[in-house]
C-alpha cells in the first residue's frame, strides 16, 4: 500500500469488560479512572429471531450486538451494507466442544454447534437476519486480527466508494485451551466505514506503519486489557474516538501495525 487509505467513521460499537456498550462505553474511555474491570455482559440481540438467538453462541451473539449498535448510531440500513467480520480464534467455546464431542467413542457432534463452528458463521448470522446480499468477508489473523480487519474494511470501502460495516471480536477458551491462550474475557468493536463524500464524526487515513512508537491506552487497566485480548488492541484508537480528538497515533496487532490520522469532521 504506497498511500493511505482515506474514510470516514459513521457508527461505533462496543463491547467489552465494564464496557457495556458504546453510548455507556464512550465516557470511560474518556476518563479512564471511572472504569472498572467487570465481567462482559453479551447480551441477546434483538435482531435475531427468538430460535436462531436461542441456537446462536456467545461469539454470534456479541458480532450481531457489536454490528446492531454502529448501524443504529449511523443510522444506516445493515441490509445496504458489505461486511467484514474478523476474530483471532473464531468460537473457542464450539472448538472445545467438537475436541470433547471428538474424544468420545461415538463422536456424536450436535448440528447446530457443527454450523457455528465454521468462522462466517457470525457474518451468516447477520445477513440472514437483516436480509443482505451484500458482499461479505471473514478473516483471520491471530493476534493482528483487529487491523488486518480494519484495514481490509478500508480497502473494501476505498475501492467500492460505499460503506463497509467492520466487525472484530474475541472470546476467551475454555481449559485446557484457556491455559495456552489465555484470553480474560469478551471483547469487541464495530465501526461503520464510510467514503470520504458522505458525512460522519471521524475521518481517518489508514497505512503502514513500522514498529515503533506504537499507542498505549490512558489507564493502567485499560493498558492490561489492550494487551490481553487481540480485538482490544484498537483501544487507543477508541479511546481518541470518544474523546473526540484528532491525533495521529500507531494502533499495533502481532506485527501489523497501522498509522492512523484520525480528524474530528
Amino acid at each position: 500500500m504506497n498511500s493511505p487509505l482515506h474514510i470516514g467513521i459513521a457508527g461505533v460499537g462496543l463491547l467489552g469488560p465494564g464496557l457495556a456498550d458504546w453510548t455507556r462505553g464512550a465516557p470511560l474511555l474518556r476518563t479512564p479512572r471511572d472504569w472498572t474491570l467487570a465481567p462482559t455482559v453479551v447480551p441477546a440481540p434483538e435482531r435475531l429471531p427468538p430460535t436462531e438467538r436461542r441456537r446462536a453462541s456467545v461469539a454470534i451473539r456479541a458480532a450481531v450486538v457489536l454490528a446492531d449498535q454502529a448501524c443504529a448510531m449511523a443510522g444506516a440500513d445493515p441490509a445496504a451494507l458489505a461486511t467484514v467480520f474478523t476474530s483471532a480464534s473464531g468460537d473457542p467455546a464450539i472448538c472445545h466442544a467438537m475436541c470433547e464431542a471428538m474424544a468420545q467413542p461415538d463422536r456424536l457432534m450436535s448440528p447446530t454447534r457443527f454450523t457455528n463452528s465454521v468462522h462466517n458463521a457470525p457474518a451468516g448470522y447477520w445477513h440472514i437476519a437483516v436480509q443482505s446480499r451484500c458482499a461479505s468477508t471473514s478473516l483471520a489473523a491471530w493476534d493482528a486480527s483487529a487491523n488486518a480487519g480494519l484495514l481490509e474494511a478500508a480497502a473494501q470501502c476505498t475501492a467500492a466508494r460505499a460503506p463497509v460495516l467492520l466487525v472484530a471480536s474475541d472470546m476467551p477458551y475454555p481449559e485446557p485451551l484457556h491455559a495456552l491462550r489465555p484470553l480474560p474475557d469478551v471483547f469487541g468493536f464495530a465501526l461503520l466505514l464510510v467514503p470520504p463524500a458522505q458525512p460522519a464524526p471521524w475521518r481517518v487515513s489508514v497505512g503502514l506503519a513500522g514498529s515503533d512508537g506504537a499507542a498505549r491506552c490512558d489507564g493502567d487497566g485499560l493498558e492490561r486489557l489492550r494487551q490481553a485480548i487481540p480485538a482490544a488492541r484498537a483501544l487507543p484508537l477508541l479511546q481518541t474516538l470518544a474523546r473526540q480528538q484528532s491525533a495521529s497515533l500507531v494502533v499495533e496487532a502481532g506485527g501489523l501495525n497501522l498509522a492512523l490520522q484520525v480528524q474530528c469532521a
